[in-house]
């Protein structure tokens, strides 16, 4: 786990030594952060490792290593995955209950970490009587507090998002901070010049220019808030969830292929939600992947 930024003050970001006027910038290709290949060549990559795992793990469940109960093929798996995108019970109980609380989660995690982030990285005595409790916080796994939060708020929807908050916090939380050692002390300085107050400054010059590490704080921690989001159902043992599908099937007699397509749902919900985090990243911030040679 990274170390937290010491940012005192966003304007402690001290800026490198101007480069000389003849080094040339340097910029990579379009298409070039994957060995140089297309969009296209990128997906159809991806699309053939897919393939080839599937395949593997075909082979291996019809060879009878295992009871099939036990190791079902690949194609019974994802045949029962499909199959479920048609059990109303399902979709409108189970995986509906954790799309809700990652959702509510997601959105309670950005409106506090943002701006303590921004609190932190530009009032230094705030990051000064922060940074020890923050650093004692944030070691402690969310699942951890499971049994602590279960006691206090209960099974359901608030003890689910109480977890997705409080892991989905510092990811945010320290892109944000990231994001200030980003922002042009020229910028800032200039403006004050003209006579715009704190509050201008941070609209127009703070908050544009840490916005692209704020949105990557978001998509990583989409990705963990449907970890905890499935992992607090899994453990709590009760409640509603795509969790406590998994948990269920894992008790039932010959459950495995339920497991395993349970498991495929939440490995899909995850990749379906990067993917679009990472379309929109490209769109908002296009300036932001030219500046730095995307």
């Amino acid at each position: 786990m990274t170390a937290a930024p010491d940012l005192s003050s966003s304007d402690t970001a001290t800026s490198a030594a101007p480069a000389s006027p003849a080094a040339p910038r340097r910029t990579r290709a379009r298409g070039s952060g994957s060995g140089g290949l297309t969009r296209r060549g990128r997906f159809v990559r991806g699309l053939v490792g897919v393939l080839v795992t599937v395949g593997a793990l075909e082979a291996l469940g019809r060879a009878h290593l295992a009871s099939e109960d036990d190791f079902p093929p690949a194609s019974k798996v994802l045949g029962r995955a499909v199959e479920l995108a048609g059990d109303h019970d399902f979709v409108f109980v189970q995986l509906k209950a954790t799309l809700e609380a990652w959702g509510y989660g997601m959105l309670l995690a950005v409106l506090i970490a943002v701006p303590l982030g921004l609190l932190f990285g530009t009032v230094p005595i705030a990051n000064t009587a922060a940074r020890a409790i923050v650093e004692f916080l944030r070691p402690i796994p969310s699942v951890a507090l499971i049994p602590l939060v279960g006691l206090i708020l209960g099974a359901g929807l608030e003890m689910k998002v109480t977890l997705i908050v409080y892991a989905a916090v510092w990811p945010l939380l320290f892109n944000t901070l990231y994001g200030l050692r980003d922002v042009d002390p020229l910028a800032k300085e200039t403006l004050r010049a003209f006579g715009f107050g704190p509050l201008a400054v941070l609209w127009r010059a703070v908050l544009p220019a840490a916005a692209p590490f704020i949105y990557t704080g978001v998509r990583l921690a989409a990705s963990i808030a449907l970890i905890l989001a499935v992992g607090t159902e899994v453990l709590s043992g009760f409640g509603e969830g795509l969790g406590n599908f998994i948990g269920d099937a894992a008790n039932a007699l010959g459950g495995t292929r339920d497991v395993l397509a349970g498991t495929v749902w939440a490995g899909s919900l995850g990749l379906l939600a990067n993917v679009l985090l990472m379309l929109g990243e490209k769109r908002l911030f296009h300036w932001h992947f030219r500046e730095v040679g995307k």
